[in-house]
């Protein structure tokens, strides 16, 4: 939560392992505090060629590990950004790889072709 009580939104990078979720941050920050503090969690999925093409998803968190998870950034990094190692890596950060387990999955499709 926001120090008002509101619900924290922050875009992140993704993957995913069979049926579960994976993201990656650091430990300390908001983002993981809150998994912490209460492991129900909503994801929403815009497609990058077309933004009305959305996959929404609420699950909550079946595991947080820091066990290959500066791997697991590079990865990611190599993915969203194109790069071998992860640029923003901070010597004093603590990487940790959350894992989502999704509960309801909505899927919307984008408006007819034409409209």
């Amino acid at each position: 939560m926001s120090p008002s009580g509101r619900p924290q939104v922050t875009p992140l990078w993704i993957d995913h392992d069979g049926g579960d979720l994976l993201i990656n941050t650091a430990t300390g920050r908001l983002k993981a505090r809150n998994m912490e503090h209460d492991p129900h969690v909503a994801v929403s999925i815009v497609d990058p060629a077309d933004n009305y093409r959305v996959i929404a998803l609420q699950g909550h968190v079946v595991q947080t590990t820091t066990e290959g998870a500066d791997d697991h950034i590079d990865r990611l990094a190599k993915k969203y950004l194109g790069v071998d190692a992860y640029p923003a890596r901070r010597p004093d950060e603590t990487r940790v790889t959350i894992r989502i387990r999704p509960d309801r999955i909505i899927r919307q499709p984008g408006p007819p072709p034409g409209t």
